[in-house]
């Protein structure tokens, strides 16, 4: 694939966003709905990352958030018929960039269990499991 552009995501874009995570990305979150992705663009317009394609489609994302302590990626995605092309190397890197810029030291990845072709992108971007720790979620009413 010709080079990707990596940009920040625009609010326009959120029904082609979750589109392109109903494609790409495996599993679906509480927030994957319009109202979820407008709040986290309008609360950091530059936490949504995109790599686009020369024709200006949506071929990769990731959520680089960072909430003044730590450094979270959600949504690392990128387009079925791309992978292996240094997409998501090109994603992670512009991440990584924003984290230091922050003063960020450490970056954690979400990566659901049964995702082994994630895994395997993670353990090759440098991330490793950290298997002593569990996620514990609960809805908020």
């Amino acid at each position: 694939m010709s080079k990707v552009k990596i940009r920040t995501a625009s609010l326009a874009e959120v029904p082609a966003l979750l589109a392109f995570w109903a494609r790409s990305a495996e599993g679906v979150s509480i927030t994957d709905d319009v109202d979820g992705v407008t709040r986290l663009l309008v609360r950091d317009p530059d936490a949504l990352l995109v790599a686009e394609a020369p024709d200006g489609a949506i071929v990769g994302t990731v959520v680089a958030g960072y909430d003044g302590w730590r450094c979270h990626l959600y949504r690392l995605a990128v387009d079925p018929d791309l992978r292996r092309r240094g997409i998501a190397s090109a994603l992670l890197d512009a991440a990584h960039g924003r984290f230091v810029a922050f003063g960020g030291r450490r970056a954690d990845a979400m990566v659901l269990d049964r995702n082994e072709l994630a895994q395997h992108a993670w353990r090759e971007a440098g991330y490793e499991a950290q298997e002593r720790w569990s996620r514990w979620v609960r809805p908020l009413d």
